[in-house]
Parts: C-alpha cells; sequence; structure tokens
C-alpha cells in the first residue's frame, strides 16, 4: 500500500505530466494490435498529417491561456488557403503569400478588436466570425474550388511536400512555430502577462497591464499561425475547397484540451498541446489501421474532449465528482 505522502506524490506527477503518460501508454496500446503503428513511415506520416492541425492549436494556445476563444480558425483556414491558390496564378507565389497573409492577420484583429477593446465575449465573437468568414470564401470563390494551373513548375509546393534534410517542411514549421511561441510565453514578460489576463483579469488590470491590447495580440497571433497552416495546406494539395477548413477548429480545440490547456484560462502549455495533437493524430491513425471507419474518429474525438475537460475540472475540484448538496 503506498502512504499518504507516496500517493500525493503520485497525484501530483500525474497532474503535471498525465497527458505525457497517456501519450505512451497510447502509443504502446496501438503498438500491440499493428505492427506497421510504430514504423518509421508510419509515425512520419501522422507528424506530417498533424502538422496543419498543430499549427493552428499553437495559435489558440495562446488565445484561450489568456482567458478567449478562438472558433473562427477553421473558417479563416479556408478563406486563407483558397486566397493564397487563388491568388497565385494570377499575382505569382510570392505576392500571393503575402496578400494572404495580410488578409488574414485582417480578419485576425478584426476579432481582436471586437474582444479585446469591444469587450465582446469571445466565444459569441469568433462563432459568428466563423459563419461571416465562410461567407466571404463562399463570394470570393463563387462556389468554386481553385486550383493552381502549372503545379510541376513552381517552387510554392515547397511549403507543404519539401523536405529539409530528410525533415517534411512542414514538421519544420510546425516546431518552428512551437519553439518560439513556447520560449515567448514561459520566459518573457508578454508571456506572463498574458497568463496573468486570463488567470485574474481583475487582477490583471489592477496591477498596470494593458489587457485590451495583450488580448488583441493574442489573435493576432492566432491568426498568423492559421496563415502559416493556410500555406502548408494549399502548397500540399496545389488547390483548394472553398470548406477546406471546416471541422479544423474541433481538432484544434481537442489537441489543446487534450494537452491540458485550461478552458477557463491562465493556465497551459505549447509543449503540451503539441502532445496533445499528436495523441490526437496517432489516436486516429492507430483506429484506421486496426480498420475502424473513418466516422468512429469523430466520436472518439468527442470521448476524448469530454474527458480531458472532466480532469481538468476534476484537478481544478481535487476530487472526479460533484458533491451535491
Amino acid at each position: 500500500m503506498l502512504s499518504k505522502t507516496h500517493k500525493a506524490g503520485l497525484l501530483n506527477f500525474l497532474s503535471a505530466q498525465g497527458i505525457l503518460v497517456f501519450f505512451l501508454i497510447c502509443m504502446f496500446a496501438f503498438s500491440l494490435f499493428s505492427e506497421q503503428f510504430l514504423s518509421q513511415s508510419n509515425i512520419m506520416t501522422v507528424v506530417r498529417q498533424a502538422s496543419i492541425i498543430g499549427i493552428i492549436a499553437v495559435g489558440v494556445t495562446v488565445v484561450i491561456i489568456g482567458g478567449n476563444l478562438d472558433l473562427s480558425v477553421g473558417s479563416m483556414l479556408s478563406f486563407s488557403t483558397v486566397l493564397v491558390v487563388d491568388l497565385h496564378d494570377k499575382i505569382g507565389p510570392v505576392g500571393a503569400i503575402l496578400v494572404m497573409f495580410a488578409l488574414t492577420l485582417m480578419l485576425g484583429a478584426v476579432n481582436g478588436f471586437l474582444v479585446g477593446f469591444m469587450r465582446l465575449n469571445s466565444l459569441i465573437v469568433t462563432l459568428a466570425m466563423l459563419s461571416a468568414i465562410q461567407g466571404l470564401v463562399l463570394i470570393y470563390s463563387g462556389g468554386q474550388n481553385v486550383d493552381i494551373a502549372n503545379q510541376s513548375e513552381t517552387w510554392f509546393s515547397v511549403f507543404g511536400q519539401g523536405y529539409l534534410m530528410g525533415i517534411a517542411v512542414p514538421v519544420i514549421i510546425f516546431a518552428v512555430l512551437a519553439i518560439i511561441v513556447q520560449v515567448v510565453m514561459s520566459f518573457t514578460g508578454y508571456g506572463r502577462r498574458i497568463f496573468a489576463i486570463g488567470g485574474n483579469p481583475v487582477a490583471a488590470v489592477y496591477s498596470g497591464i494593458r489587457k485590451n491590447w495583450c488580448v488583441f495580440s493574442t489573435y493576432l497571433i492566432s491568426a498568423f499561425c492559421v496563415a502559416c497552416a493556410a500555406l502548408v495546406l494549399g502548397s500540399r494539395v496545389m488547390g483548394s475547397q472553398n470548406n477546406v477548413g471546416q471541422g479544423y477548429e474541433l481538432l484544434v480545440l481537442a489537441g489543446i484540451i487534450l494537452g491540458g490547456t485550461s478552458l477557463l484560462g491562465g493556465a497551459g502549455s505549447i509543449w503540451k498541446t503539441v502532445i496533445g495533437v499528436l495523441i490526437l493524430g496517432f489516436i486516429q491513425n492507430g483506429l484506421l489501421l486496426l480498420g475502424y471507419p473513418y466516422y468512429t474518429q469523430w466520436l472518439v474525438t468527442w470521448v476524448i474532449i469530454i474527458l480531458a475537460v472532466w480532469l481538468d475540472l476534476a484537478n481544478k475540484r481535487k476530487r472526479l465528482l460533484t458533491r451535491h448538496s
């Protein structure tokens, strides 16, 4: 039997590193049923496929740590991908990339202004933006899919299909963004201000933190990450459907919640979000290798979100079940 001290130590360890333990358990469990699961080619394929969700999740994690939500990232991804692919043949790849990043940041600025300066509810604002941006995509594209004409004659494909020193470029972009944002959030005054705003916004304001500008900046970071993901996605398939980002907001939130970032704000970690996104990717991959149909992934994603939120609240209450009076 474990002593109270050992039990407390075990609970503290699971609270701090439970996501990593869960990741290792998932990897071990799927490897027992599929020989292909832990093969180098399969692992690299999963990481590469998860990179788009991961890139977006890095930015949304910052928003959530600041005490807000961003549900518009799926539609924003559709808009940015359609835009960069459509403009490629019209103004060239460099011009298309610059215009796409500029307009995507403008959408992020709208979110940031409404939430940060107008002090509107982030759930309502970004849910409305999800619908509005998808409408913009349909108006811009005329409801048609877009494609790059001479796909074999452009260097644009390097972002989604290229390799650098044997590592897929999308994975490199994902890793670089995650490292930079993790360093910023952990070791800079800006990061500490975001945590403070998410943890106790009233106290943060009274301590002299300019909450409106900080919240505004988190939505710019989220939009920038969406633009990076759109660049990868568009160059991977060299075309885009007008609803290509549909459902990404759910997958992004699932990865973030699974990584332990609190939806209440003030707590979270970029590297744990990375682990959460990878867990989601490997679970989906494992289900496919075991022969389960694609729609099973959505059911499992739902279960993961509910379980992760429950455990997060249980950790804050220090008990698994709510006591009723």
